[in-house]
């Protein structure tokens, strides 16, 4: 209870910035341009892009997904939110997003065009089960004082996708994933970091960059494409089932 006490006054502190700041993420979240074509449509995906948040992170995601093409690989998010909120912050993007967009349940298969964003109440786990990539869904101890904990994630994927993985890191307070994403990195993964301009907090993503963690860093509005972009050249091919 008392994670969740400060979690909550972080978000109220911040909330006055998050407002300042909102109108530097854009209104429409189009950058100029088309957003590159993957190479083929995936029947179960291979690649998969990973993105953690805290502070500022729903309405980030929101602009993030929303430039997400209805075959783009799969996508799972943790998003530090308490429980009771992550069911219709999903359901909300779900009507936005080309993709589709749904609160991760345990031991689903995750397919492109499908974004899960863990539980308030309980940490998301990428996992292998034969040729597919699964969820995990697990009620373990916070990590960094939150749970669903972005760091439980990024090692996860380290561990079930390696240089199959994509990690996103974006606005948030303190520095959580920074230590997840250093571990994809080392296992193969390409990372991408929000810069400090269009962050609400640059909290987690400074502290990833100084970890090393992060191989490209931008914008907010520029890094659904870039994202897009390394996929496209780097073999995001369909995995048969």
């Amino acid at each position: 209870m008392r994670e969740y006490t400060e979690l909550i006054a972080d978000k109220i502190r911040a909330a006055a910035k998050a407002r300042i700041r909102a109108r530097t993420l854009g209104s429409t979240g189009a950058p100029a341009g088309a957003l590159p074509a993957l190479r083929n449509p995936l029947t179960s995906s291979e690649k998969l892009i990973i993105i953690g948040a805290s502070t500022g992170g729903t309405e980030a995601i929101r602009e993030f997904l929303m430039q997400m093409p209805s075959d783009c690989p799969g996508i799972l998010i943790a998003q530090h939110m308490p429980e009771g909120f992550t069911t219709s912050f999903a359901r909300r993007l779900d009507s936005l997003c080309k993709i589709s967009v749904r609160e991760a349940a345990g031991d689903e298969r995750i397919l492109p065009g499908h974004a899960y964003i863990a539980p308030g109440h309980s940490h998301l786990l990428l996992a292998r089960s034969g040729a597919n990539y699964v969820t995990r869904i697990e009620q373990s101890e916070p990590v960094n004082r939150h749970r669903p904990s972005v760091d439980v994630l990024f090692r996860s994927a380290a561990r079930a996708a390696g240089k199959n993985a994509v990690g996103v890191i974006l606005t948030g307070m303190g520095k959580d994933g920074a230590a997840g994403m250093l571990e994809m990195k080392n296992a193969g993964a390409h990372n991408f970091a929000q810069d400090e301009a269009s962050c609400v907090v640059f909290g987690m993503p400074r502290e990833a960059i100084a970890l090393g963690a992060a191989d490209e860093i931008g914008p907010l509005t520029e890094l659904p494409a870039m994202v897009l972009g390394y996929l496209a050249t780097h073999g995001s091919r369909a995995l048969r089932v």
